[in-house]
């Protein structure tokens, strides 16, 4: 059970006690401030009862104990502890009992103040020795430091134990609490990014006959915003942590997707990512020069480990593009244009005088994937360079005619029912034929103008017989896209690249289907996820194991995710609002709607979202037609 409010979160298994085995702990900014908070009252430890999460950032723990001589099963003191991310925990006592109950209470203490490196691989310290130190414990090493203090002060405080002591006198039916804060010596208090009244994302809820649509909303919004941090240098520019407890920090790529897919919400988010990322690209000359950095990541059995920055460079430009259509305002945009600029020079000289961009290093391979981001890029690119009156949109336009020939013929392998896409093409011309779920990049085309979406790399009949491939049971596991299909050498249900679902793939899926009009598809993926996230508190991790779903089962979680993750806390905004198909064209002053008319989930209303920079509500019926219920003055409805 994970609380996040970064730079804090704290790590609990479902019994609420801190026992300082594996994760558990309090941390900030990556370090474990408390590894152990052990719980005893009067001698024992609480049996427990219930653990369940009451929000991003927070969780609740209920235990009861028997004190009573009298026979019979039943409990007279309940413990309730409330833990916050922040380092803050609330425990409550009640009795229940018919006379005066004394109480003793004891937590045990103890950390390691090891980072989460070492932790994760098993290399964190022995625990520190403790300090008494005001009205608590304090811990300290050459890495830094921390103290628990308690109010109320405790009656006892043992150093060398690790101990702090109360005794509570409770007359029947009534309640006392402590409070234990975990603190970081000399770091001062933090506020989270997020639960300001400057979060740059909107409260958004759907409301319909999904309750599973509207938790998962709602947890979505939560968990994004408990995942927000801000740009050291420039405060005011904020962005997403890549997920926790692992990737607290600025992951370039998955910044942006979520960015993107978060676009309802506001255009706030994508304008602080954009220039925190700004400042990261390479200038001057050379190879890098406009690319963003960042680092490789595996590609599954089949392919060597590909490049995040050339997707982050390639989505730089998508998303400033799309974020002046949900209305991004043109100041922002001008600041913002030199950089994607730079991108999609840099995309132009890496590709030079040939027609596939290929990974950046000796021999690497054209991926599918990347050659839909690079034409994507260029297509929107070339529409924000017109729209901004600077050169280029010819050219980039031309590049993308041209790579849709070519990708249409060198990309394609022949075989029953149609054929399908290849995964990369080497240098050499060899093709790597397995089906994946990186082959969903090629339905996500992009916005353009006026509500139209920009021509994709596949012609109308290969559309088709991608979207039955991605439709069928060896690619939709019955919770989301599988990341391979069933019968591909290497398959592994929990092989993050090689079978297991990931909800971001699967949302670019369901989105990129459902504006194609393969709607069967579409739904179907789309309730497969919703199932899963109700089995994990629709709080949904960034992937979980790609088995066949069948009555009675439940998705399996994958031991390395992320959860939350942004990319699949953002991806729950981008499959809900795939209902209502909301393309907006702020510049223009139009909107227009294309919900899935099939309504797999009954009636939705949407409400609190953003374009043109003010609240947007839409409803969907039904029978799957669309109504706007709240939008910015002078907003058209496109047709």
């Amino acid at each position: 059970m994970i609380c996040v409010a970064l730079p804090h979160f704290a790590i609990s298994a479902e019994h609420g006690q801190l026992t300082g085995q594996g994760l558990e702990g309090f941390y900030r900014a990556g370090r474990r401030l408390l590894s152990r908070c052990h719980l005893r009252v009067a001698g024992r430890e609480p049996l427990p009862s219930q653990a369940r999460t009451t929000g991003a950032d927070q969780a609740r723990f209920v235990g009861t104990l028997r004190t009573s001589t009298a026979s019979g099963p039943d409990p007279d003191v309940v413990i309730e502890r409330t833990r916050h991310a922040d380092g803050t925990e609330r425990i409550t006592l009640h009795s229940w009992a018919s006379r005066p109950l004394r109480l003793p209470v004891e937590v045990a203490l103890g950390t390691d103040l090891a980072d989460l490196g070492a932790i994760a691989s098993g290399t964190a310290g022995p625990e520190l020795p403790a300090d008494v130190h005001a009205s608590g414990l304090r811990w300290s090493c050459a890495d830094g430091d921390s103290s628990v203090t308690a109010v109320p002060p405790p009656a006892d405080a043992l150093a060398s134990a690790g101990l702090l002591r109360w005794e509570f006198v409770l007359p029947p039916g009534t309640s006392t609490s402590l409070e234990l804060r975990v603190r970081s010596e000399g770091a001062g208090p933090v506020r989270p990014v997020g639960r300001g009244a400057t979060s740059p994302l909107a409260l958004a809820q759907a409301a319909g006959d999904s309750p599973e649509a509207t938790a998962l909303l709602r947890t979505s919004i939560e968990d994004l915003r408990a995942l927000l941090l801000r740009d050291p240098a420039h405060p005011a520019d904020t962005h997403l942590a890549a997920g926790a407890p692992w990737r607290c920090g600025l992951a370039p790529a998955e910044a942006l997707v979520a960015a993107r897919m978060a676009l309802p919400l506001g255009t706030r988010l994508a304008a602080g990512t954009l220039r925190s990322l700004a400042r990261t690209q390479g200038l001057g000359t050379g190879p890098g020069c406009g690319m963003i950095p960042g680092p490789r990541r595996d590609a599954g059995p089949h392919l060597p480990p590909g490049c995040t920055g050339t997707e982050a460079t390639l989505l730089f430009p998508v998303l400033l593009a799309e974020a002046r259509r949900w209305g991004l305002a043109d100041q922002a945009t001008e600041e913002l244009l030199p950089a994607a600029e730079r991108c999609l020079s840099w995309l132009r000289t890496t590709v030079g005088d040939g027609t596939y961009l290929h990974e950046p290093h000796p021999e690497g391979p054209a991926r599918c994937e990347t050659q839909a981001h690079a034409h994507r890029a260029a297509l929107l690119g070339a529409d924000l360079l017109d729209a901004c009156g600077r050169p280029g949109g010819p050219g980039l336009r031309e590049w993308a005619r041209h790579l849709r020939t070519e990708f249409r013929r060198d990309f394609w392998v022949d075989g029953p029912g149609g054929g399908r896409p290849a995964a990369a093409r080497t240098p050499d011309g060899r093709l790597v034929p397995h089906l994946g779920a990186a082959a969903a990049h090629l339905l996500d085309t992009g916005l353009l103008g006026g509500g139209t979406q920009a021509p994709g790399l596949l012609d109308a009949v290969r559309t088709g017989h991608l979207a039955r491939l991605l439709g069928s049971p060896a690619m939709d596991s019955g919770w989301g896209l599988r990341g391979l299909a069933v019968k591909e050498a290497g398959y592994n249900p929990f092989g993050h690249r090689a079978g297991a679902v990931r909800v971001q793939e699967t949302a670019v899926a369901v989105a990129g289907l459902a504006a194609a009009g393969y709607e069967r598809e579409a739904g179907s993926l789309l309730r497969g996820v919703l199932a899963a996230a109700d089995a994990f508190g629709h709080r949904l991790p960034e992937m979980y194991a790609g088995e066949r779903r069948t009555d009675g089962s439940t998705p399996l979680p994958h031991p390395a995710a992320c959860r939350p993750a942004a990319t699949a806390a953002a991806a729950g905004v981008l499959l809900l609002t795939t209902l209502a198909g909301i393309r907006p064209d702020a510049p223009a002053g139009t909107v227009t709607l294309h919900p899935l008319r099939s309504a797999p989930l009954g009636e939705i209303g949407l409400t609190g979202l953003r374009v043109a920079e003010a609240p947007f509500s839409v409803r969907v019926s039904r029978l799957g037609m669309a109504m706007v219920e709240e939008a910015a003055d002078g907003l058209q409805l496109g047709v």
